[in-house]
């Protein structure tokens, strides 16, 4: 009777890494609408969740000697999100850009590609709107005396201000670490390697300030929300400002970083030669 052998719990390398990528996405691409779709609903939620704990931690935050531990301890917290998305499951169009390994190396064709960004772009979306309407009807903007809806509106309204180019170059920054947390998770053999591989990446995307598309459809629409049930509406972003200037060239920018900065970066180097 052969004896099996124990665990592996050595990390992969990274030509394991671009393999596993490959399949992951061949399985992606190949998952059915309902049940990409409702991975998708809860990312957006997970991500959302995540950012209103960052709302809440930077709550109150001098823009001076403290300003910088204020984005560390908000960075932290909203690793959450991306924890949640990994470990318990979910399908987060930033994420899914990775898919791109499968397709240059000719896995996945362009039109499973573009379906499961679309229907996971969609799902985020909708998770993340829907958690904003839950926590506005929680009343939770009236924490700390009103002081988390205040930040809420102004996180929303700063995002909404940024010109175009500069919001594709922040969104290209942003989910190449997104991506690079994805990837550094798939050379995880435990839970506690995946938690460890997310939260420098992301943490540091968040500390400087980089533009992710799926946290902004929870960020812009609480910030509406939340202004809306202050009686202040017209003070914060408007939903024509939160598409086109924002939502638009983040989304544009997330797809350069984590596509080609990343995806496309790896492929060259692990899978190229073998395709």
């Amino acid at each position: 009777m052969n004896t099996p052998e124990p665990p592996a719990f050595d990390a992969l390398l990274p030509h394991a890494m671009a393999e596993k990528a490959e399949q992951a996405g061949v399985a992606k691409a190949a998952l059915p609408f309902v049940p990409l779709f409702l991975l998708a609903v809860l990312a957006g939620a997970f991500i959302a969740l995540g950012a209103v704990f960052y709302t809440v931690v930077t709550t109150g935050a001098a823009e001076g000697t403290w300003f910088g531990l204020a984005r560390l301890l908000g960075g932290l917290a909203f690793c959450l999100g991306l924890i949640l998305v990994v470990v318990a499951g979910a399908e987060l169009f930033t994420g899914n850009n990775l898919i791109v390994m499968a397709w240059a190396g000719g896995r996945v064709s362009t039109a499973a590609l573009l379906r499961n960004w679309g229907i996971a772009y969609v799902g985020n979306f909708v998770g993340a709107v829907a958690t904003a309407g839950l926590v506005v009807i929680a009343d939770h903007q009236g924490m700390g005396g009103g002081a988390v809806g205040r930040n809420a509106v102004a996180i929303a309204t700063a995002k909404c201000q940024l010109g175009f180019v500069q919001a594709v170059a922040l969104g290209a920054l942003c989910n190449a670490l997104v991506c690079l947390a994805v990837w550094l998770c798939l050379s995880a053999r435990t839970t506690t390697d995946k938690i460890l591989a997310i939260l420098f990446p992301i943490t540091a995307f968040v500390a400087a300030g980089f533009e992710h598309s799926v946290a902004n459809m929870y960020f812009v629409p609480a910030g509406i929300f939340m202004a809306a049930d202050a009686g202040a509406a017209g003070q914060g972003p408007t939903w024509a400002s939160f598409f086109l200037d924002n939502l638009l060239p983040v989304t544009l920018g997330n797809i350069v970083g984590g596509s080609l900065l990343v995806g496309a970066v790896y492929w060259l180097v692990y899978l190229r030669r073998r395709s």
